[in-house]
């Protein structure tokens, strides 16, 4: 695309289930705002999945196109680094004429260098802000009183049920996430530069801990949840770590009753996000700038809330529930849209080059997104006949291990019934695994457990594992065969700059 460059807003919540999305189906979702628009003026894309279920090489993939494999983005340790010439899409936006402001959490780039590189504005709110707010800064839904946990031998500890915030007199819970919202609503009325925007939010919901505030926290009608997936018998096919983790948490004896209100409670935080995107468009229409922007929406990754007995996330295992996203784009209004669910197989990767196509943008360096602009166009619905998604480690590869989270969250921290497993090599719990899904069909390739083969169109809730059936063998030699081709076409990125091969002469002394 040639011309004047849009205005990008990036709307990027984490651990947002692609299934929690009234436009999609879930009766249960209240999605309001973003069912208009794809009514409207954007595509949302059914079947687009992530490249890794944690948040970091999540982030990572999709700020450069590349999957986690290319340089090892398999960590919440390891981030992205200019001095390796690891490519950064908001540094590159910079580099090419756009204001980037930056507003939430990170996860993308080191903690021990600033942000500078990567965007003018890194916002944090002043006191002057939640003055002009009126409203009262709170800790983020990690943060605070952890009293809700209970008992560390009770069956609440690790569930990450929070329930209700309450926010007072004030019509919303101020934390981290509002303010960011609230931040990047005064820059769209505010904004005078000649620079086109770009507005990049990674925002904490629906991330547990599970909580949110009224009219949010009662808004879900309980009685049309969908059927929670229940685990196989025995844990029979399934990786080992779910089991594991399914023990340490604790919550084998939960009514359905208390997973209800779980569940609705996360579909609360989902709906929270549905309206602050609302707010954020009409902002956008309020000043005139709507049609000349683009927007996207997408999450890192799912979440678990309840299917199988869990709660939170893995790192290295590949269920729908974790490795299928929301990914809602609308282009500006010079770019032709259908608006429509599209069912296309998409990858997160594919963000980063449609914004390059959008923009304009020569990025510099070889990746492996396309471009979604003919499937907004609908010219096709066809886009990819296979997606991945891979995690884990090797035995003995400490630096994967994240022993930093288990070191600062201690042994009864949240996420302790996850990390005690990632620290030891004496069961395969962390194996290093990568999925290979069509539309009708999953496999996950293990290294030091047994594969995975689900039929997805017999068995969506992947509950059994047809590895070992001699019925199936057809279909996963084919698997084996397209992960294969996949690993080779992707396995590595040569950089465009050559060197010298030999040293140039140098001038003589005198």
């Amino acid at each position: 695309m040639t011309g004047k460059k849009p205005h990008l807003l990036i709307f990027n919540p984490d651990q947002w289930r692609g299934d929690v999305l009234g436009h999609v189906g879930n009766p249960a979702a209240v999605t309001p705002n973003l069912d208009r628009l794809v009514r409207e003026d954007a595509v949302s894309f059914a079947a687009a999945f992530c490249q890794n279920t944690i948040c970091t090489p999540s982030r990572c993939s999709f700020m450069t196109g590349w999957y986690p494999h290319v340089r090892g983005h398999r960590t919440l340790y390891h981030m992205l680094h200019p001095e390796h010439g690891e490519p950064n899409l908001l540094k590159i936006l910079k580099e090419n004429g756009y204001f980037v402001w930056w507003g939430g959490k990170n996860d993308l780039t080191p903690g021990q260098q600033d942000t500078d590189a990567y965007c003018d504005v890194r916002f944090k709110p002043t006191p002057a802000d939640y003055a002009r707010w009126q409203c009262t800064p709170r800790e983020n839904n990690h943060g605070g009183d952890l009293a809700w946990r209970g008992a560390p031998d009770g069956d609440n500890f690790y569930s990450f049920f929070k329930g209700k915030l309450d926010s007072g007199s004030e019509p919303y819970y101020c934390d981290g996430d509002w303010a960011m919202v609230q931040g990047a609503l005064d820059l769209i009325r505010d904004y005078r530069g000649d620079q086109p925007l770009c507005i990049y939010l990674p925002l904490t919901y629906p991330h547990p801990p599970y909580c949110v505030e009224e009219p949010w926290y009662g808004l879900t009608e309980r009685d049309r949840l969908p059927a929670r997936i229940q685990p196989p018998e025995g844990w029979a096919g399934k990786p080992s770590i779910l089991k594991g983790i399914w023990e340490h948490q604790g919550l084998q004896h939960w009514s359905e009753a208390r997973w209800t209100e779980l569940r609705a409670t996360y579909y609360g935080m989902c709906a929270r996000l549905d309206h602050q995107f609302g707010l954020l468009v009409e902002a956008l229409r309020a000043t005139g700038r709507y049609d000349d922007t683009a927007l996207f929406l997408f999450s890192d990754h799912g979440d678990y809330t309840g299917d199988y007995g869990l709660v939170e996330k893995t790192q290295n295992t590949m269920e729908d529930c974790l490795t299928r996203v929301p990914f809602i784009v609308k282009p500006p209004r010079s770019v032709p849209v259908k608006p429509r669910v599209s069912p296309a197989l998409v990858e997160l990767v594919d963000f980063a080059a449609t914004v390059y196509d959008l923009t304009g943008i020569e990025p510099g360096y070889d990746h492996f997104g396309r471009s979604l602009l003919p499937l907004l166009a609908g010219a096709t619905d066809e886009h990819r006949d296979a997606v991945f998604c891979e995690g884990g480690r090797r035995p003995g590869e400490t630096q994967a291990m994240e022993r930093e989270s288990h070191i600062a969250i201690g042994d009864q921290g949240l996420y302790a019934p996850r990390l005690r497993l990632q620290l030891t090599d004496e069961a395969p719990y962390h194996t290093k695994a990568t999925m290979c899904r069509t539309q009708t069909h999953k496999y996950v390739k293990r290294l030091a457990e047994p594969d995975e083969l689900y039929d997805l169109v017999k068995d969506p809730e992947e509950r059994t594992n047809r590895i070992d059936d001699p019925a199936a063998r057809a279909v996963l030699t084919a698997l084996r065969e397209r992960l294969l081709h996949w690993y080779m076409e992707t396995c590595d990125v040569v950089p465009r700059q050559t060197d010298q091969r030999t040293a140039k002469d140098k001038p003589p002394s005198r």
